[in-house]
């Protein structure tokens, strides 16, 4: 029997907003889905705040000027913020 290990070292390549939620798609293919809520910055923020992204390194962060506001990829793949 194999097992799969999951990197966390995750890369982002584009974000996206519902009302409710923040879509994260990663270089390889997977898609991570955060509820807005844990991010008081972020649930507060308008949609063209929430747009005005910019990717860290690689893509291993997210920091939104307007906002202040920076999240680690990877942390979010742990669940954590």
């Amino acid at each position: 029997m194999s097992t799969l290990a999951v990197e966390t070292h995750a890369l982002a390549e584009n974000v996206e907003f519902t009302d409710d939620d923040m879509i994260v798609s990663l270089v390889d293919g997977r898609k991570v889905v955060v509820p807005l809520v844990w991010f008081p910055r972020l649930v507060n923020a308008d949609r063209n705040q929430l747009e005005k992204y910019e990717l860290l390194g690689d893509g291993e962060g997210i920091h939104w000027p307007e906002i202040d506001e920076d999240l680690n990829v990877s942390s979010l793949l742990r669940g954590s913020h």
